[in-house]
């Protein structure tokens, strides 16, 4: 619903609606973030029943991919250990 208001009036909040201090808003963050991390879970296990083949084959590569960076990691910073023999 639309309603015409005057340009030079101001909108005035009513006093329930305070500001929230910090902790308040984090809080309000965090149960945001809780609920999303829920859904977007519960989201993937429904996935991963409707087509397990799927999720099998993303699983296996996302361990190799992690597989792979930590070997590079490990090979980057261990570095020249063989050229030291």
């Amino acid at each position: 619903m639309v309603t015409d208001t005057p340009a030079n009036e101001t909108a005035v909040t009513p006093a329930a609606e305070e500001p929230k201090s910090f902790l308040e808003q984090a809080q309000a963050a965090l149960e945001s973030a809780q609920e999303a991390i829920g859904d977007a879970f519960e989201s993937t296990v429904e996935a991963a029943k409707e087509n397990p083949v799927a999720a099998a084959a993303i699983a296996a590569g996302a361990v190799a991919a992690v597989g792979a960076a930590a070997y590079g990691i490990s090979q980057l910073v261990g570095g020249d250990d063989d050229a030291k023999k």
